[in-house]
């Protein structure tokens, strides 16, 4: 979005009382999604040190937990989980961590963006800021479907097998996206409230490395303290890893919710679908809510 658009669209604002109204959107909802989806993915092509950062993380965690903890590891897993391997075990939490990473960053895009100005420029533009919302979040949600198929590719490499085949390998990356929506919503809602880079960038970490490790990322639920186990049991992570699991195992994996409704890796998928799901709405509802709030303040 450029400065003149900016300009133009302020120019079309009129005053009236002491305050500044913007003109309704003569655009449709999808070309306000698309402006922005372009305007993000043009923006992390020319800054690709976000990307990348949030790439390699994620593949240091895999190549070490696997090669330093993987004998010790699979010995452990080799009665509680079916015999399977540690890389086969790892592989869907690094998946889920790829979304985390990235959506971690969808934060610090936005601060970068009121540092820059644009971001008043933007919010007194007449669009859609359900569609402002939805255009960024699905430019950040393409690089991590890039991402987390390149853990998926990486993972097979090191021997992890995904039992259900190609197609559990798109239903992963299904669920890297439902996972994936709820932290870039909080990303960028802190983004909002903070208005600071630094503040955004400790929250999401303080909430991203604690969160990973009491959830069961890196080890089945009977493994771990009795404590975390009741963490993990209102862990958003704990849902993601299970339901990426389950499609990694063909299994049903989920313990801290007993489902035996659907039969099958259902009763894994389907609370794990429900749980995400209603995260994303909620945390998107606030985004947007947010967003509104912003553009009323900065119009007047």
């Amino acid at each position: 979005m450029s400065e003149a658009s900016g300009n133009k669209a302020a120019d079309e604002a009129r005053a009236d009382g002491g305050h500044v109204h913007t003109t309704p959107s003569s655009n449709s909802f999808f070309s306000d999604f698309w402006v922005n989806f372009v305007r993000w993915n043009l923006k992390a092509i020319r800054n690709p040190f976000v990307v990348v950062g949030s790439l390699i993380q994620p593949i240091i965690f895999l190549v070490l937990f696997t090669q330093v903890f993987g004998q010790i590891a699979t010995s452990a897993l080799g009665s509680g989980a079916g015999g399977i391997t540690y890389e086969t075990f790892l592989l869907p939490a690094i998946a889920m961590q790829v979304s985390l990473a990235a959506a971690a960053g969808s934060g610090i895009g936005l601060v970068n963006d009121m540092e820059e100005g644009m971001f008043e420029k933007t919010l007194v533009m007449p669009m859609s800021r359900s569609a402002m919302f939805l255009g960024k979040t699905a430019a950040e949600i393409v690089r991590i479907v890039v991402q987390i198929a390149i853990i998926l590719a990486l993972g097979a490499v090191l021997g992890a097998n995904v039992a259900t085949g190609f197609l559990g390998a798109v239903g992963i990356l299904g669920v890297g996206i439902l996972f994936s929506v709820w932290f870039i919503a909080l990303s960028n809602i802190m983004a909002v409230v903070t208005r600071d880079q630094e503040s955004t960038i400790i929250g999401a970490n303080l909430l991203q490395f604690p969160l990973l490790f009491v959830s069961t990322a890196f080890l089945p639920l009977d493994a771990m303290p009795d404590w975390i186990q009741v963490v993990a049991t209102y862990n958003p992570i704990t849902y993601g890893v299970d339901a990426a699991r389950a499609l990694m195992l063909d299994q049903d994996v989920m313990t801290v919710v007993e489902v035996t409704r659907f039969g099958g890796i259902w009763d894994t998928l389907v609370p794990a679908i429900a749980v995400l799901l209603a995260l994303d709405v909620v945390l998107g509802s606030v985004m947007v809510y947010l967003l509104n709030r912003a553009s009323s303040s900065a119009v007047q």
